[in-house]
């Protein structure tokens, strides 16, 4: 039972974090540490699938359509915004992946252990957040987004190897900076993580543990993954990231102080 608990806190905390700028990764790391919870590193890639199915159900269209028009244009040679939209993913995607794959590799989940390093890129990652959404102007939108600006934003995925830089945090941080309307750089970085995620989740497929503790966080991080995308777009469409920043550095803040305490 504390299991199915346990994975069910987690699938939630993913669906909350994984889509918004904060940092699933810290989350992920942060509470077994905190409540001495035995969790497998491939839970934290399970957890993942879910967020990644509620992604790839919302976009379900937008992705059709991408491929579509990616393949219309090797093939047929007829030009449209999916088909190129479609390639710009696909080569945006590739440094990430590649960087992403080799740190993976090498390092594994050992920045995950150090309670200061994600404090740290939390509170460093929030204040430049804030600062670059706060001062960029709105250049563009989804649809006249350039090759530059989605290639810079796929490369700027590597930083998310650090625990508490966060993924999407990142590559929404690039996106204001390269001048791209909040709304419009939210989408894409939804986009943009489903061949990330997709990758992570076959590699990773061995490890994983098929049992109900699985299918409950899965479930929970898909639904409340939903909830999360649904919720975020339409709050971008006159909001700005300034609660999550300010929400990264009380966080940072409050783990630095409990690891001081202990």
């Amino acid at each position: 039972m504390n299991e199915i608990l346990q994975a069910l806190i987690l699938g939630i905390v993913q669906g909350l974090t994984e889509l918004l700028p904060i940092s699933s990764s810290a989350h992920l790391n942060l509470i077994p540490w905190i409540f001495n919870w035995d969790i497998p590193a491939s839970f934290d890639v399970a957890l993942h699938f879910g967020t990644l199915l509620a992604i790839v159900l919302f976009f379900f269209k937008d992705w059709l359509k991408l491929i579509e028009g990616g393949y219309n244009q090797v093939v047929k040679k007829k030009a449209s915004f999916e088909g190129k939209m479609f390639w710009y993913l696909v080569a945006a995607t590739i440094p990430g992946g590649a960087i992403g794959f080799l740190l993976d590799h090498f390092i594994g989940d050992s920045l995950g252990k150090m309670p200061l390093l994600i404090a740290t890129a939390l509170i460093v990652m929030g204040v430049i957040l804030y600062l670059v959404d706060k001062n960029a102007p709105d250049k563009t939108d989804y649809k006249n987004m350039t090759f530059k600006q989605t290639f810079l934003i796929g490369f700027s995925q590597a930083l998310a190897f650090i625990p508490g830089v966060s993924r999407s945090g990142v590559t929404m941080t690039t996106g204001r900076l390269m001048g791209v309307d909040r709304e419009s750089t939210a989408k894409y970085s939804f986009l943009l993580s489903t061949p990330i995620v997709f990758g992570a989740t076959l590699y990773k497929f061995k490890d994983f543990v098929l049992n109900i503790p699985f299918f409950v966080g899965v479930l929970a991080s898909f639904i409340v993954g939903i909830i999360v995308i649904k919720f975020l777009l339409e709050y971008l469409k006159k909001g700005s990231f300034k609660i999550f920043a300010i929400y990264r550095v009380i966080l940072g803040l409050l783990i630095i102080g409990l690891y001081v305490i202990r």
